[in-house]
């Protein structure tokens, strides 16, 4: 499926902004940890974060919430902009038909909006090379590019929208008790705004939906 090509409004979180920003030392150093890192086999969920309301950076509305997604062709579409080596290779271990949660962050109250599918796996992040763009890399080179981005198609809203101080009372309860959410990445790798999530994980927080609050 070829991509969706739209104006890049995808956010950098507090982490990537700090990678990409940080001295040259330390980007050598967090490329080469970043690396090594992939995604385990048993992660085949995702949890993918972006900005519903509008910021503005050089002028430009980062802002793209899930119902900016449904609004696209198809409802889908290209999740460009980040700039974060973990982050990137978590996309990179995406795989067609797996499901993402989309979270909203950065906003009066975080949480998962909804849920949507991997439609195209990792290629080139094209926002990379466009001088305009709010995400451009100099550093970056056609021949080498550094990032890489994934085409994702909305599948539905969720039953209610699910808020990061509910899921942070499950996290802390489920430390205690051995429950599914003790080692989720929202907690543990907070700044990443591409998280892997376990089948366990997955579940647990659909079940939330049919739960009261």
């Amino acid at each position: 499926m070829p991509p969706t090509r739209r104006r890049s409004k995808r956010k950098l979180n507090s982490g990537e902004a700090a990678e990409t920003e940080s001295p040259a030392k330390k980007k050598v150093e967090s490329k080469k940890n970043a690396e090594k890192s992939s995604a385990p086999s048993e992660f085949s969920h995702w949890l993918m974060k972006s900005e519903p309301e509008s910021r503005f950076e050089n002028g430009i509305d980062v802002k793209f919430g899930i119902e900016d997604l449904k609004a696209l062709p198809n409802q889908t579409g290209c999740w460009d902009g980040v700039r974060n080596y973990q982050a990137r290779n978590f996309m990179r271990n995406m795989k067609e038909g797996q499901l993402a949660f989309f979270y909203h962050s950065n906003c009066k109250v975080p949480g998962i909006a909804g849920v949507i599918k991997i439609v195209k796996e990792a290629y080139v992040d094209h926002t990379q090379f466009d001088k305009k763009d709010v995400h451009y890399d100099a550093s970056s080179r056609p021949e080498n590019p550094k990032w890489s981005m994934v085409d994702v198609q909305f599948q539905r809203m969720m039953k209610r929208f699910i808020p990061l101080a509910e899921l942070k009372e499950h996290h802390l309860e489920h430390r205690a008790s051995g429950g599914p959410l003790k080692d989720m990445a929202l907690f543990t790798r907070a700044r990443l705004s591409v998280q892997p999530l376990t089948s366990e994980e997955f579940d647990f927080v659909l079940s939330l939906e049919d739960q009261q609050p």
